[in-house]
């Protein structure tokens, strides 16, 4: 048997709560250097025209320095999430900063017409380091944040890695314009941009060191505080994973999560191939911000929205059917020559595909406590990125290229139709939430008794008073104190 988190958590007591300000500080830092994983992602494939031209490449080549995240997230979550689950937060989030520094740095050698070789070499290792970054938002979440903020911070840690693709889709178009036939004006523009990179990850993997723990002192809620503070003798990776397999819920959500989030990949990667096709190449890299900015605000409101109402399903299903009617909206009004038009449908699509990412990443949580976060979101990302990512990139990118872009989109919007029909069957069962209400209700049943008796014992004429004062401090036990 293992001990509880809380020492008070033994017994009929109401474990002891608390929160920390440094939760925020762990959050921002954890944001920050997502964001710049992020933004290595996406800048080559948002000026792919550039980079072919300058290592005289295929455009499919530079779609891979994009595609190669997905590519490396299989074989690596597994290792990543028992290295999660056995060492904790900390050496996860170091391996993340670490290795997107050293990606980074690896970059700024490959600056030469015959360097190709050298940035897919860094852009694998930053890929690495994605693997270790994009599976923490429900644990940083989890770990140090109160029930009523957990889906407001888990939406928050996944903003910084929108953020870092809107940043991504904004900066290289202007620092690297395209200089047509100076490759040595390119080269010195593509080293600013990496040399940049890289002086900024360095800066935030100091700060990880500095910042991030494990987790608090004492627990931020009851049901992180009845889970044991490290996995357990008999606790096994193997198990947890069938466990979640064998969860109809879960591996529905594993589909439906997988079609809208391998969507969203495959959007952003052809962006810049889809706009060029209508409009000059300045505006990808705007219409690209907007549809992530747009995703940002859809993330928080989702979170701050379930923190109130604890709507999973509902939520869910809603947001599922408004992104397949912005998609559809998208894909036929493209080429209508309205760049205006496509700026909006854009902001709406943008809107609803990226705020149902956290919306997944909770729903997940939810359904398979007390299984570890680490599990399950790497689970969601694992099918995200390959069965659908990595299909959906280059099944869509050959529809653009054979054909036009609305067929290409058309294809996406069947999915996504399909996608809703499968949301439909997920059962909801929240049952981290149930855990959290449970030893509320108990330690209020529990104030209750102890208020009734006091009462028997005294004098009429003070019952009442007593009775009040004993309700009141005896129900703030429990509370989630700041620091």
């Amino acid at each position: 048997t293992h001990e509880p988190r809380s020492p008070s958590a033994r017994g009929g007591e109401a474990p002891e709560t608390r929160l920390y300000r440094r939760r925020f500080a762990v959050l921002a830092v954890f944001g920050l250097y997502s964001l710049v994983n992020a933004f290595q992602w996406i800048q080559y494939s948002i000026i792919a025209n550039v980079f072919t031209r300058y290592y005289g490449v295929s455009n499919i080549m530079v779609d891979w320095l994009s595609m190669v995240y997905m590519v490396a997230y299989v074989p690596l979550i597994f290792p990543a999430t028992w290295l999660l689950d056995r060492k904790g937060l900390r050496l996860t989030a170091l391996l993340g900063a670490g290795f997107n520094c050293a990606g980074a740095w690896l970059k700024c050698a490959s600056v030469s017409p015959s360097g190709f070789g050298v940035t897919v070499a860094a852009q694998v290792v930053c890929s690495v380091a994605q693997v270790f970054i994009l599976g923490l938002p429900s644990r940083v979440a989890s770990v140090w944040f109160g029930p009523r903020e957990v889906s407001t911070a888990c939406a928050a840690a996944v903003l910084g890695n929108q953020l870092g693709t809107a940043i991504g889709f904004l900066l290289p178009p202007v620092l690297v314009p395209n200089t047509l036939d100076d490759i040595e004006l390119t080269g010195r523009n593509i080293s600013i941009m990496f040399y940049g990179t890289a002086a900024v990850s360095t800066a935030l993997f100091v700060l990880t060191v500095i910042v991030i723990k494990d987790r608090p002192l004492l627990p931020p809620s009851h049901a992180q505080a009845v889970l044991p503070s490290s996995p357990t003798e008999e606790y096994s990776y193997k198990q947890s994973i069938v466990n979640l397999m064998k969860n109809k819920a879960f591996v529905l959500l594993l589909v439906t999560y997988g079609i809208m989030t391998g969507s969203y990949y495959s959007v952003s990667t052809l962006l810049n191939q889809m706009i060029m096709a209508c409009y000059e190449e300045l505006n990808a890299g705007r219409i690209g911000l907007t549809l992530v900015v747009a995703g940002m605000v859809g993330s928080i409101l989702c979170g701050v929205w379930l923190d109130q109402t604890k709507m999973y399903k509902m939520t869910t299903l809603i947001v599922y059917g408004l992104s397949f009617l912005g998609m559809l909206v998208f894909t036929f009004t493209l080429d209508l020559d309205n760049i205006i038009l496509v700026f909006f449908t854009a902001g709406a699509l943008g809107f609803f595909m990226t705020g149902y990412l956290p919306l997944g990443f909770e729903f997940g949580v939810e359904i398979t406590y007390p299984e570890s976060e680490g599990t399950s979101s790497g689970l969601l990302n694992a099918f995200a990125q390959v069965l659908f990512g990595i299909v959906f990139t280059l099944i869509q990118g050959k529809l653009t290229t054979n054909y036009n872009p609305r067929i290409g989109n058309i294809f996406l919007c069947a999915w996504i139709f399909l996608g809703i029909l499968l949301t439909a069957l997920i059962k909801s069962e929240l049952k981290r939430h149930n855990v959290n209400m449970e030893v509320d209700s108990k330690h209020m049943k529990a104030v209750s008794t102890h208020t009734h008796t006091h009462t028997h014992t005294l004098a009429h004429t003070h019952a009442n008073t007593h009775t009040h004062t004993n309700t009141h401090t005896d129900s703030h036990i429990d509370c989630n104190t700041v620091i």
